[in-house]
């Protein structure tokens, strides 16, 4: 069991208890997933993007990021089905519960400028997405190893209902959003 598996245990669910009136421990929110995504549009001219890429997301997910194909032809992007075209990664369990806690931890911090993360990423279902503009705040990565800063996506699922309930949950195991 992690760290921050325990403080869920421990500080969010009674919380969440508290403040929803939940009638069984099975409707109290939780997290579910963790997917992480590099686009690279640029590899379907080069095609030697790829390998860094997936071992960069290897190294900050602890896990073995795989390779995203086109799945259909755009000519006005030079693309064609099967190109490679990004990597991903989905964590469950404690490569999850790990993952997030480096994330508030580590990365967010080493932000410049970090003001917080805005709130608007949430889907209606309790699930947040956002944006990090230099997957190079992760401390998983050599800063001079690295050749192209590259963008990514992460996506928060949850089993919440709402976005409160789904944001709640968020903001009690850590995640430093705007006030």
């Amino acid at each position: 069991m992690t760290r921050l598996e325990k403080v869920y245990i421990e500080k969010v669910v009674p919380e969440l208890q508290k403040e929803f009136g939940y009638s069984s421990s099975m409707e109290i929110p939780k997290l579910t997933k963790i997917s992480l995504n590099i686009g690279l549009g640029a590899a379907s001219q080069n095609s030697k993007l790829i390998e860094p890429a997936v071992a960069e997301l290897t190294a900050i997910a602890g896990q073995k990021a795989v390779v995203t194909k086109a799945k259909k032809s755009i000519a006005q992007f030079k693309l064609r089905e099967g190109m490679p075209i990004g990597t991903r990664v989905t964590l469950r369990s404690d490569n999850m519960w790990d993952f997030y806690d480096r994330l508030v931890s580590f990365a967010l911090p080493r932000v410049r400028d970090f003001r917080g993360i805005p709130d608007r990423g949430f889907d209606g279902r309790g699930n947040f997405t956002m944006g990090i503009k230099e997957h190079t705040i992760f401390p998983e990565l050599d800063i001079d190893k690295v050749e192209l800063v590259k963008g990514m996506n992460v996506t928060v699922c949850t089993s919440a209902k709402t976005d409160k309930e789904g944001k709640m949950l968020l903001d009690l195991l850590g995640m430093p959003f705007k006030k």
